[in-house]
């Protein structure tokens, strides 16, 4: 098990994420290879982050360890475009995650199994266009690392070089240990996901609040005690009991990021558009709306599509203009065109 002090003052596998240079890499063939790619990738991220100096400095994990030890509580919440992305940056938010809950929020799908690797690249590397401060994870999804730890390296290497991913969250526990280890032996930041694992719900009789019993609360933390050991630098706990969530937190030397988890988790994730009332298909009793998006902006489109039809809409205002000289002649050419 980690000691509290490993975390703050960062493993080998983490802080070599965290610098991005060349020096703090194995240079066997393997590794340099990859390397290249992760260093390049960020390298070219953080130089299109830098391009506003009014933004805020970007949060490391570094500063994510400051937060942790000093028991400020981390902010996370998710985005699926750029412009959701854009918000969450500008709201100060420290985490940003691509989750695949976008398969259901954004997409229309059932569920979160419905969307493959190539559409969490592509949306991932929409929010990064509109994220210049916020650390960003994305979702590795459902089939994109469970064969085996190769697997998940490729679709790891495959979201930070083409998402502009900072690090890949993946669902489990204590099975895919040889999993996150490899990610993080080679560089990748991993967070972890533990309690409800909204990928595995059929096996879990749909979405249910995970250990309630003293046998499944004891399972929960094996799980992660276990992916931290493997090197999650952070992990979500996904409903569970407000009790359980803050034992768990209180065993580990990583922060924990609760949703559904109660008030002692070390930081708070809700789903973007869950939380704006964006999306009222399923509401969980853990979430708390912090405004109306569907009420006001189908009041919006209702009103601009009713001023279409009454005609009070373009106005004056919204319209551009020529003068009478040059309309005079556009009608004479017309006519003399025959038009």
């Amino acid at each position: 098990m980690l000691s509290r002090s490993a975390f703050l003052h960062g493993h080998s596998a983490v802080r070599a994420a965290t610098a991005r240079t060349a020096s703090q890499l194995s240079t066997n063939g393997t590794r340099t290879s990859f390397q290249n790619i992760f260093v390049q990738s960020r390298n070219s991220h953080y130089n299109s982050k830098s391009d506003d100096v009014n933004a805020r400095p970007p949060v490391t994990i570094p500063q994510l360890r400051k937060l942790y030890k000093n028991k400020t509580p981390i902010s996370m919440i998710t985005a699926h475009d750029y412009i959701s992305g854009m918000l969450a940056d500008r709201a100060g938010v420290d985490m940003v995650l691509v989750g695949d809950s976008l398969a259901m929020v954004s997409m229309g799908h059932e569920s979160t199994s419905e969307i493959d690797l190539n559409d969490m690249v592509y949306h991932t590397r929409a929010v990064s266009r509109g994220v210049k401060s916020s650390f960003l994870i994305a979702d590795l999804p459902f089939g994109s690392y469970e064969t085996s730890p190769e697997q998940a390296f490729d679709s790891a290497v495959k979201m930070i070089k083409k998402g502009n991913a900072q690090a890949v969250k993946i669902e489990g526990g204590k099975e895919l240990y040889p999993t996150i280890k490899k990610l993080t032996d080679f560089g990748i930041p991993v967070v972890g996901h533990i309690g409800l694992t909204p990928q595995r719900q059929n096996a879990l009789g749909g979405f249910r609040v995970q250990g309630k019993t003293a046998k499944s609360a004891v399972e929960l933390l094996e799980n992660a005690l276990a992916i931290q050991e493997a090197g999650c630098f952070i992990m979500i706990i996904e409903a569970v009991p407000d009790k359980v969530g803050s034992l768990i937190t209180e065993k580990l030397s990583v922060p924990t990021i609760g949703i559904g988890a109660g008030p002692g988790t070390s930081g708070q994730v809700l789903v973007q558009l869950d939380m704006l009332g964006g999306f009222d298909a399923f509401v969980p009793k853990f979430l708390k709306r912090y405004s109306n998006y569907l009420e006001t902006n189908v009041n919006a489109i209702k009103t601009y599509s009713d001023e279409v039809k009454s005609h009070q809409f373009p106005s004056t205002e919204h319209t551009y203009s020529i003068t009478d000289d040059e309309f005079a002649k556009f009608q004479d050419l017309v006519a003399k065109k025959g038009y």
